[in-house]
Formats: C-alpha cells, sequence, structure tokens
C-alpha cells in the first residue's frame, strides 16, 4: 500500500471537517463543536467546521495546519499539528465567531477552563490524528507522524504533546502505540456533565 502525505489545501477542506467532527466526538455522540454550534443537523454543523477550517483567522482548526493522508488518490488520514503561540486559544474564539458562533462563545469555553492544561509554548501540539475505517493499523498514522515530526525539528521543536479524553481507550491506545506517554490527567465535573466523560489526559513525545 502506497500511502502519501501531503500538507493540506483548501481542496482538503471538506474531508479534513469530516474527521474534525469524528475526532472531537471520540466515539461519544456529541463533541466540542457540537458544544460550541448548537445547530440542528450534522450536515449544519459540517458547514460550520468547513467555516472554521478555512477562516482567515488561523485558529488551531485551519487547514495549513493538516497532514492529509492519501491512498490510491483517496484521503484517508489526517493530523493536525499547531504551535500554541501561533494558534492561540483567541484566535479560536475569532475564528468561532466569524462562522456563526453565537455571543455566548467566551462563556461556553470559560465553562471547560478548569480542564485545561497549561501548555508551554515551547511544546508543539497534535490534534485530530485519524484514520478511515479500513485503513487502521497500515500505517496511515505512523506515516503521518513520521512526517510531522521531520518538520517539527526543522522548527526547533523535541517535544508534542497531544489530549485525549479520559476513556477514550482507542485513541489512547494510538498514542501510545506511537510512544507517547500520559503526562498529567485532569477530571472535571462540568467536562462530565457536557460530554460525559470524567476529564482529559495529556500525553507527552519527546522527540
Amino acid at each position: 500500500m502506497n500511502v502519501k502525505i501531503n500538507k493540506a489545501t483548501t481542496d482538503d477542506s471538506d474531508f479534513i471537517s469530516k474527521m474534525i467532527l469524528f475526532s472531537s466526538r471520540a466515539d461519544k455522540k456529541f463533541g466540542l463543536f457540537d458544544y460550541l454550534f448548537e445547530v440542528s443537523s450534522e450536515e449544519e454543523l459540517l458547514k460550520k467546521i468547513q467555516l472554521l477550517v478555512v477562516d482567515e483567522s488561523k485558529c488551531y482548526c485551519h487547514y495549513s495546519n493538516f497532514l492529509v493522508a492519501n491512498v490510491d488518490g483517496k484521503n484517508v488520514g489526517t493530523l493536525c499539528t499547531y504551535e500554541p503561540r501561533v494558534a492561540t486559544k483567541e484566535k479560536f474564539i475569532q475564528a468561532l465567531k466569524n462562522t456563526g458562533c453565537d455571543n455566548k462563545i467566551d462563556e461556553k469555553l470559560n465553562i471547560l477552563k478548569n480542564c485545561e492544561f497549561d501548555i508551554n509554548h515551547a511544546t508543539l501540539m497534535f490534534d485530530f490524528l485519524e484514520e478511515l475505517d479500513g485503513y487502521v493499523d497500515v500505517g496511515i498514522l505512523k506515516a503521518l507522524m513520521q512526517k510531522s515530526l521531520l518538520n517539527a525539528r526543522l522548527k526547533g521543536y523535541r517535544i508534542a504533546q497531544s489530549i485525549v479524553e479520559i476513556g477514550s481507550l482507542e485513541r489512547e491506545l494510538f498514542y501510545e502505540k506511537l510512544g507517547f506517554n500520559k503526562k498529567d490527567s485532569k477530571e472535571c465535573e462540568t467536562y462530565k456533565e457536557i460530554f460525559g466523560r470524567v476529564g482529559v489526559n495529556l500525553f507527552e513525545l519527546e522527540f
């Protein structure tokens, strides 16, 4: 199987949007973007996420932060790699407002503040590391990560981190197989009330 890893373009925004939604739900019916956008249908939600992916604010969800894995002309996986010092929370809030979130977006994010980790700006963040069904365990995730780490080294990074929901066993296994170790955990009652999971884990890789 010939896996090609490409830097995402605007042409990939539809696929990236679907992978963001799938990843954010983490085997649940309700995830972060369901909570933030509060729309009536999945089709409408995907349109909102796609606007976020191409928004000029360039938040961490922006397509320019993504690598896309392609097999035989078909997109099969994604990895978002972003720099917290560049893709700030303020840019995320601005992008959400640009794509139609109401004025309560700051309040919604503040509710989740107790579940946030203090991320060092010298750290590179991984998110939305996903592959399509039918391509599991054929090297898609490893190829995405290797390409991303190569780029990260050129920028001077030596530590990568990712946040995974407590209880999202499949995703925890993803990162453990790729060499990540659990660095910290945060349990949060409001997170459990909203998403049905007790909190989040912080995984870290030194490379």
